[in-house]
């Protein structure tokens, strides 16, 4: 709104001579008027309503068929150093069956944690016995029955009894209490992203990062995690890069994020270099013994 214009009264008219007395002139100042500014009326436009941004759709998991193909696509593109341990190694495969329960996967990485594969295997195998509907669900290759109330009901001292310490028995049974109580389910722990699954996971005793990562890789197949902590990838990716020193964390991060959104594959071609620079290096160990 422009400035109101400023308004002047006239002067006044003399005023007529009376009985011969001079006419005096009477001026009168002139007064300023300023308009009362009146509140502006608010706009009322029509607000055209934003809708909220759409969710970004998850990865399918890598034991959809297709899935496999497609990053490898990806990471031969992204990466060249790591495009030739690709064509040099057989491409991964994810089965999706027999599928294990959320639970029961988890249980069976606590079950495995710090033991060597030969080791684990047979704990695993009489933890399934004290189970009997677990044992038969195993041989009938159905062996999702592994359920939190099952374990709860077996004590630490059965537990004990066939190899596994009372540390892991209190794992298992934190475990299975938060399943019990519902803090967690396996519908839960599949909506979960990757932050929100490391978050909720590591608040069961027992459950750290790599298990949490692996868990994420290998049970639920989930195409971008990148576990920074495992020391076979770490090695890996020194190896490919040829780093001087192992990278941490941070420097992993950056190294792979060219691999996003397939880090998960990536990180399973690093533990296939290294088992081939291992298996390199014992062959030529044998040739040498060999010839000597």
């Amino acid at each position: 709104m422009g400035r109101p214009a400023s308004s002047r009264s006239p002067a006044a008219a003399p005023l007529p001579a009376a009985n011969g007395e001079r006419s005096v002139k009477i001026y009168f100042r002139s007064r300023k008027i300023v308009k009362k500014a009146t509140a502006a009326k608010p706009l009322t436009a029509t607000a055209t309503a934003v809708p909220p941004p759409l969710p970004v759709p998850a990865l399918p998991a890598l034991s959809i068929p297709g899935e496999i193909e497609a990053a490898l696509r990806h990471l031969h593109a992204a990466d060249p150093l790591l495009s030739g341990v690709i064509s040099a190694t057989k491409a991964p495969t994810f089965t999706a069956s027999p599928s294990l329960s959320a639970f029961h996967s988890l249980a069976r990485s606590i079950l495995y944690q710090q033991l060597a594969p030969s080791a684990a295997d047979a704990i695993y195998a009489r933890f399934l016995a004290l189970l009997p509907s677990a044992a038969a669900a195993a041989a009938a290759a159905d062996i999702a029955t592994v359920t939190p109330a099952a374990v709860l009901a077996l004590a630490a001292a059965d537990l004990r009894a066939i190899g596994i310490s009372g540390r892991k028995a209190s794992y298992l049974h934190d475990l299975a209490g938060k399943f019990s109580a519902g803090e967690l389910s396996d519908s839960a722990v599949a909506a979960m992203d990757e932050a929100a699954l490391l978050a909720e996971l590591t608040k069961v005793k027992g459950v750290g990062e790599w298990t949490v990562h692996m868990f994420m890789i290998f049970s639920l197949h989930r195409p971008d995690v990148l576990p920074c902590g495992d020391l076979g990838v770490r090695k890996g990716v020194q190896e490919l890069y040829k780093l001087k020193a192992l990278p941490k964390p941070e420097e992993m991060a950056a190294l792979c994020e060219r691999w996003r959104p397939y880090r998960s594959v990536g990180a399973w071609y690093m533990w296939r270099l290294m088992e081939s620079k291992g298996l390199a290096a014992r062959n030529k160990k044998n040739k040498g013994n060999a010839s000597s």
